[in-house]
């Protein structure tokens, strides 16, 4: 994709530097502990927050929606815009509905935001024909997962668990891969999306995912131990998916990060890729498997 977008000259993103700029490659790798410095800031809000639950906690959801939404209309249109306005408010619409309860009009507003973002984004002028469709697919990509974390922490009984554990599998995931890939090496996983992440940083993030699916059904007494610990390990594979997707998407755009409002991490579409592929798959697990699931029985 031409990350000018429009037909006209219109100027690329410029919310950080290009993937391919010296001076960005030349950084010291002491950025590790930036990145830790920041986590150790933010893990404890994030998990303050999830434990009160209720309004706290979907506020919080409502924040990271809009400033998702923000990330993305930056990363498609290089700053803000009536479409990303527009992104912004479906976020709050859609996310708003999950936080009052109605997850199921929760998704269908998120759909029908989409397409409006897509017809009106469409009939401005100036626009690429590829643009529309990449700010419609940001209002489902991004809602998604808000509406489904909110749905999960809402469930009666364990929904504090389910999602204390859904995030321990997440970091644990992306813990795992870091030490592995770079202790290890090895053949690269996907090098024209994301070179420096190998098959042994997955099988490391795996490990480290299934260990912590293996803890969670052991400290939490759940009785379906095994089948906790395979899903922990499927989730690994499926939060490194979301990591892909979003490097390729930011590949797409020509920028490495997509923002920068976490300090060693860049945006929040970067710090919470893998939380946005997990969390629409446990919440389907769980709406398809019923009560049963939910309470791994």
């Amino acid at each position: 994709m031409n990350s000018t977008g429009a037909s006209g000259g219109m100027a690329p993103p410029t919310i950080n530097p290009p993937m391919d700029d010296p001076a960005r490659e030349a950084q010291p790798t002491s950025g590790l502990r930036t990145r830790i410095m920041s986590a150790l800031v933010l893990a404890p809000i994030a998990l303050g927050l999830t434990y009160l639950g209720g309004a706290a906690f979907n506020g919080m959801l409502l924040l990271a929606a809009v400033l998702m939404a923000y990330e993305w209309n930056r990363l498609c249109c290089g700053g803000t815009t009536a479409a990303g306005a527009l992104i912004i408010v479906a976020m709050l619409a859609g996310v708003g509905a999950a936080a009052a309860g109605l997850a199921g009009i929760a998704l269908g507003v998120t759909l029908i935001a989409a397409g409006l973002a897509f017809a009106i984004t469409a009939a401005l002028s100036g626009m690429s024909q590829r643009r529309p469709l990449w700010l419609a697919a940001g209002v489902v990509y991004i809602a998604l997962p808000c509406i489904a974390v909110i749905w999960l922490r809402a469930a009666p009984g364990n929904g504090l668990a389910i999602i204390l554990w859904l995030l321990a599998v997440i970091w644990a995931t992306d813990i795992g891969a870091y030490f592995a890939g770079r202790g290890i090496g090895g053949p690269k996983l996907a090098p024209r999306i994301s070179p420096k992440k190998t098959w042994a940083g997955l099988a490391g993030g795996m490990i480290a995912a299934g260990a912590v699916g293996a803890t969670a059904a052991i400290v939490l007494d759940w009785p379906n131990a095994p089948g906790v610990i395979l899903f922990s390990i499927g989730l690994a594979v499926i939060a490194q998916g979301g990591d892909l997707m979003e490097s390729a998407i930011k590949r797409a755009f020509k920028v490495k990060d997509s923002g920068s409002l976490i300090p060693g991490h860049g945006g929040l579409l970067d710090r919470l890729d893998g939380l946005m592929t997990a969390a629409p798959s446990v919440a389907a697990v769980a709406l398809i498997g019923g009560e049963g699931v939910l309470a791994w029985r």
